[in-house]
């Protein structure tokens, strides 16, 4: 998972701050927060609880709004040892730190996801399965070279040569 439900919760936080909150309403946040948390903490421990199929798995529901319950909590304290009438997200040094943070990983992961992307609408992505004799071949390879199997194996097909009457063969090579 790419975000915690700590990431989650702050996120949440903040957008639902953006117009500013004032301490009533963060004291409410905060009310709301603990109660969702007894109740999906109590539905996790209830034997009679069955996951639906396509519903929330309890266990993360559960951790959700103990995440956002204590961030709620943490913006409730800042705003009473700052003696802030209003909260707002811009003056919140450590919610500003780490949403600069959250939005740098947001970045790197989309840049290596493009990436990959790019490298893969060129390249081709199988799974396959191959004979003991075979298997036990590569992974001998591998072992010796310090490569994966999936790199010996991309490295044979990189290597491979198709003749003019349609014969495949592997020209002598060191692998890298």
């Amino acid at each position: 998972m790419i975000w915690s439900s700590e990431d989650l919760a702050r996120d949440v936080v903040r957008r639902n701050s953006t117009g500013g909150l004032t301490l009533a309403q963060v004291t409410e946040a905060v009310s709301e927060a603990a109660g969702r948390e007894q109740e999906t903490l109590g539905e996790l421990r209830s034997p009679s609880s069955q996951q639906e199929p396509f519903g929330w798995d309890p266990e993360e529901l559960a951790e959700r709004w103990a995440a956002r319950h204590a961030e709620w909590r943490r913006v409730q304290a800042l705003m009473q040892a700052s003696g802030w009438d209003t909260y707002k997200p811009e003056q919140d040094v450590e919610g500003t730190l780490w949403a600069q943070e959250r939005e740098e990983r947001r970045a790197g992961f989309l840049a290596r996801h493009a990436a990959h992307r790019e490298q893969a609408a060129d390249g081709l992505r199988a799974d396959i399965w191959l004979s003991a004799r075979a298997g036990r071949l590569i992974r001998a390879l591998a072992a010796r070279t310090g490569l994966t199997p999936d790199q010996v194996v991309a490295q044979i097909t990189e290597n491979a040569v198709l003749s003019d009457d349609g014969a495949v063969s592997v020209p002598l090579f060191t692998p890298r």
